[in-house]
């Protein structure tokens, strides 16, 4: 397993500069990402299929053990914030549940019975997007999880860092990053953790572009939750309308906050009308421009 691999060329590590030993860090860490990009077709594809599911209503869910766990939750807590994806629609299991976020939880990761019985509590079903992310590749509760999941008609996208692993045989869409041997032999909060979380953020990025949730590069279904961000979706009116920032205001003001309804206002929509136009189009904005 390449991730558990003792490379020699590391093996005096501790006797090195400390700046010689941040420059091969370093040097892993760019490595790590330009292992994602072998990798783009597949991630692709699995946020191709994850849109269909989701576009019918289906819920996104992380699957993890460990720093691949926290790296998902990472991930996924910054969807709502970001891209108003529903709280409802979003599922975290760790294994040795949310507790592992701030502690390591042993024995937990080989718990595949646990994963299981959280598949079915969860209620997985046909529309349903089940991601499981472990560097090793087999980790038995993410694998338990996958093929829980597959197996009620869900669709599985397995992230590992390893060549044939049980994870990437668990997954209709399985997603290899080969990172190779960490630095620091087995620590895959390194390479294999770097690579998981620009994978995702390339994953759910795209996820959401093709939800409808992203216009003209813009996050037009962002949460207005503060005064920062009340003042980029003013930002954005003005941007993408070309209108002042008192019509931007009064928009908005109609539009309940929501910047796609406000757009659809200053193109001469009434409220009511725009949200008929964007619910028809399925909550992307340019096709509701174009209705």
């Amino acid at each position: 397993m390449k991730t558990e691999t003792a490379s020699p060329r590391y093996r005096a590590l501790d006797t090195w500069s400390s700046e010689d030993i941040l420059e091969t860090m370093l040097e892993g860490q760019m490595a790590a990402v330009a292992a994602v990009a072998p990798a783009l077709p597949a991630i692709a594809a699995a946020a191709d299929a994850a849109a269909e599911r989701l576009a019918r209503g289906g819920r996104l869910i992380y699957v993890g053990a460990g720093t691949s766990g926290r790296i998902g939750v990472q991930d996924g807590v910054e969807l709502t914030p970001t891209f108003n994806w529903p709280k409802d629609r979003l599922i975290f299991l760790l294994a040795g549940g949310d507790l592992s976020l701030m502690e390591s939880i042993e024995g937990a990761e080989d718990d595949s019975e646990a994963a299981e019985r959280e598949i079915v509590a969860a209620g997985i079903g046909k529309d349903d997007v089940v991601l499981g992310l472990a560097a090793s590749g087999g980790t038995p509760y993410t694998v338990a999880a996958l093929r829980r999941a597959r197996a009620l008609g869900a669709l599985t996208i397995g992230v590992a860092n390893n060549a044939g692993t049980a994870i990437l045989e668990a997954s209709a869409h399985p997603v290899l990053l080969d990172t190779g041997a960490e630095i620091i032999a087995g620590s895959t909060r390194m390479k294999a953790g770097t690579a998981q979380k620009a994978m995702l953020n390339l994953f759910s990025s795209l996820l959401m572009i093709r939800l409808g949730r992203v216009y003209e590069g813009q996050m037009v279904d962002m949460q207005a939750s503060n005064k920062k961000l009340v003042l980029r979706s003013e930002r954005m009116l003005r941007q993408l309308t070309g209108c002042g920032s008192d019509a931007a205001r009064a928009a908005l003001e109609k539009a309940d906050g929501n910047v796609k309804l406000a757009i659809l206002i200053l193109r001469g929509r009434s409220p009511e009308e725009a949200r008929t136009a964007l619910a028809a189009a399925g909550g992307h904005l340019r096709k509701a421009l174009e209705g």
